[in-house]
């Protein structure tokens, strides 16, 4: 029998997080304050504790991960590397597809990576109370599962959309002890304004966000933070422990490296955490073709500017250099929650700029489609976020095959759709539709951001 998984011990996981931004040829733009001016460390401060704006500042290669921060992390790491054998032959490539399977973890998807250390270094800091939101719930889960492991009290704000498709997720955080309601909510500032303007809206991350900040600063105790689940630079590296962990099972399968690396990416955090130390390799020389993936409701890689924008439609968040739609956009509503944020993580914007990365999309109808045919050969359901890079994963293939070359494609499946079957039963139904953000949408939504200080595309042209 051929070996189709590869694992590690508790002893492998890795006992550090990689920090790209220690190696990036061209350097990211600072995020800006309202007033034009790069923001300062104190800044961030009601926001976040300081030990997580440390990381957030950090240029180190190398941040450790502590002990007790590993032991928790041990309750479902090492995650498994596993090679999609059934797909290759269904597909008849000569590409050898592996998967980093990070669905094993108690919320389903990797999203726990971060929420752990996250709600430990809150903890350590002396912060009773965590607010945050959610796209497709996943996050909100991993948040809500750590808190718990913690003692921590925790508050979610999850998209209006999501918290009406996806009411399971609602039902796990609860379990876990956290209260989520749907935003945008009354029980903000910024829910009650945007609900006056728009009853009917099905929400957005950037509005889920600002709500979220909103509950945290507001706390006169001082002892409430808010978390986030993606985009920052501390979120991506603590997500980078996919990529290490899947560096040591590659070698364990006998490959000497990836030739392509691919994820889903919405916020950014999944695709870094697969990505980025393999983005490590081609900067020192690699081969390697990586793709983040979005979907073509929200394309702000593929279609939007590389521009200065707040992460959050209230503009409570400073300015960040990423690619974006504007901070306003709400995307139409489709299944992958996770997906449907305006803005791309910094780093992962600065990869793009400087050519190390390729992003692509992809419509919605396509993703389930290969979703379908990843369950009827590898036997498990993905979520629709996942969807869009097992597409991808299957064009790559298919590339193979059309080549006559052997390939070694690597990607990480985000996440199971255990709790998503309602789109499945859309999709299957013939209920849902291809969806596409019209030209005049686009402008129209990058109007907010005219203003805003201009970001330099600073690259060095060597990819």
């Amino acid at each position: 029998m051929k070996i189709k998984k590869f694992l590690l011990s508790e002893s492998d996981i890795p006992k550090q997080w990689y920090n790209i931004a220690a190696d990036l040829p061209s350097p990211m733009q600072p995020p800006m304050g309202p007033d034009g001016n790069p923001i300062k460390p104190e800044m961030l401060s009601p926001v976040f504790p300081d030990n997580l704006i440390e990381q957030e500042m950090s240029r180190e290669r190398w941040i450790d991960i502590p002990p007790e921060v590993r032991e928790l992390l041990a309750i479902w790491r090492p995650t498994p590397l596993i090679r999609a054998s059934r797909l290759e032959a269904h597909l008849k490539t000569p590409a050898r597809i592996y998967y980093k399977d990070e669905s094993v973890s108690p919320a389903g998807s990797h999203k726990p990576n971060s929420a752990v250390p996250q709600a430990w270094y809150n903890k350590k800091f002396g912060i009773k109370k965590l607010t945050t939101e959610t796209g497709a719930g996943q996050w909100g889960s991993a948040l809500a599962f750590a808190t718990s492991l913690l003692g921590l009290e925790c508050k979610v704000f999850m998209v209006r959309i999501s918290f009406d498709q996806k009411p399971f997720r609602k039902t796990l955080m609860q379990v876990w002890g956290a209260k989520c309601i749907a935003s945008p909510s009354s029980e903000t500032r910024t829910g009650r304004e945007i609900l006056k303007k728009m009853p009917d809206t099905p929400g957005s991350l950037g509005i889920a966000i600002s709500e979220a900040i909103e509950e945290a600063v507001s706390d006169k105790t001082g002892k409430t933070r808010y978390t986030l689940g993606s985009v920052l630079n501390h979120v991506l590296l603590h997500q980078t422990i996919i990529g290490l962990e899947a560096k040591k099972q590659l070698t364990l399968a006998g490959e000497k490296k990836p030739d392509v690396v691919i994820g889903c990416a919405g916020g950014g955090s999944n695709f870094a955490g697969i990505s980025f130390p393999f983005v490590c390799d081609k900067i020192h020389g690699g081969k390697i073709e990586i793709y983040p993936v979005e979907s073509t409701t929200c394309p702000k890689m593929t279609r939007g500017p590389f521009a200065y924008d707040h992460g959050d439609t209230a503009r409570m968040t400073p300015l960040l250099p990423m690619y974006t739609l504007g901070h306003t956009f709400i995307p139409p509503p489709i299944h992958a929650g996770g997906l449907r944020y305006h803005g791309m993580a910094p780093l992962v914007s600065q990869c793009i700029v400087e050519g190390l990365i390729t992003p692509r999309s992809y419509d919605q109808l396509k993703c389930y489609d290969a979703a379908l045919v990843w369950a009827r050969t590898e036997g498990t359901v993905c979520a629709p976020e996942t969807s869009h890079a097992i597409a991808c994963v299957i064009d790559e293939a298919n590339k193979a095959k059309k080549e006559g070359k052997e390939k070694v494609i690597l990607f990480n499946y985000s996440g199971h759709g255990l709790l998503d079957l309602a789109g499945y039963e859309k999709y299957m139904a013939g209920h849902l539709k291809e969806i596409r953000l019209s030209d005049s949408e686009l402008c129209e939504s990058l109007e907010v951001i005219k203003d805003f200080p201009k970001v330099k595309k600073a690259r060095t042209g060597k990819w």
